[in-house]
């Protein structure tokens, strides 16, 4: 199967792109850059020069391929950041696939975050985006009404943290302020939970889909269900030889500046269907043992 792969290069892509070539695929990898274009030429696979606000050409890579996986998306959780505008970029560039690949049945997997769910409630895939308009990421609305339209289209929910080597989202955020603080914390009790996926394990489950998941399926990524946040500001702490302390909901703020949302996440998830239905079972270190394992705490040379 030819496989076109937007985020080609990124932390999950690009571990999709090694876990595609390595069963037998054929991947055509959408490249921004020169830099980008090289790294997606020496994975192995062929290049797409192009960007996610390229609809045009988003819509004849998807046209040219047997089907695709789109883990592209404009993450920018900035103080300046637009989340709106991020979003419809997203939308747009599910739209042009969705339109390519309309009537071929081939597949068309897009990634996305879990959906907000009510204090807790544990997110299972019975727990749609839909059912909360409020839920800003449109990937999974833009993305399932393409299954009436005879397009094999699954929505694989990946979760908060989703770790390996090579992270550079929250948990190496955590890291960096409790390294630069000199404090690793949490807040009240700290029993606020965050699900994990090892980047592998992900890559697996994103083959898993565009080869034979139905269409109109929603896919949990789920490796450790919730990991409690006081157990990840521990392990910190343990790491860096620094103090771990409980801070007040006000003290968070000051503490974890634009973090304090994210540090305050509780959205315990479930794969068990996915996990039933299409035999995936996540085999790489959970997220406390990946920490275990010393590289989140390397400090690059200059």
């Amino acid at each position: 199967m030819r496989v076109f792969v937007t985020g080609a290069t990124g932390f999950i892509g690009s571990a999709v792109v090694r876990e595609l070539l390595g069963n037998g695929h054929r991947v055509t990898g959408l490249a921004r850059s020169d830099k980008a274009a090289a790294a997606v030429a020496a994975a192995g696979a062929e290049v797409c020069r192009g960007s996610l606000q390229d609809t045009a050409g988003l819509e004849a890579a998807a046209a040219a391929a047997d089907g695709v996986i789109h883990t592209g998306y404009i993450h920018d959780f900035s103080p300046t950041g637009n989340p709106a505008a991020a979003a419809a970029i997203d939308g747009a560039a599910i739209a042009a696939f969705g339109e390519a690949l309309a009537g071929t049945a081939k597949p068309l997997v897009v990634a996305s975050g879990l959906p907000a769910a009510e204090p807790g409630q544990v997110v299972t895939e019975d727990l749609a985006a839909s059912d909360n308009p409020h839920w800003p990421r449109v990937s999974e609305r833009a993305a399932m009404p393409f299954a009436d339209r005879n397009v094999r289209v699954s929505v694989l929910r990946l979760p908060p943290s989703v770790h390996g080597e090579g992270d550079y989202a929250f948990v190496p955020a955590l890291i960096g302020i409790a390294r630069a603080k000199g404090l690793s914390a949490y807040v009240g009790e700290g029993r606020n939970v965050w699900p994990a996926v090892h980047r592998l394990d992900a890559a697996r489950l994103f083959r898993i889909a565009v080869e034979q998941v139905p269409a109109g399926t929603l896919l949990n990524a789920i490796g450790d269900e919730g990991v409690p946040f006081r157990d990840i500001a521990e392990t910190i702490g343990r790491h860096l030889d620094v103090p771990v302390k409980s801070l007040t909901a006000e003290e968070s703020r000051e503490h974890f500046g634009t973090f304090a949302v994210f540090a305050g996440f509780d959205v315990p998830a479930s794969s068990a269907r996915t996990r039933q239905r299409f035999g995936w079972r996540p085999a790489e270190p959970g997220l406390i043992a990946d920490l275990d394992q010393g590289h989140y705490f390397t400090v690059p040379d200059n």
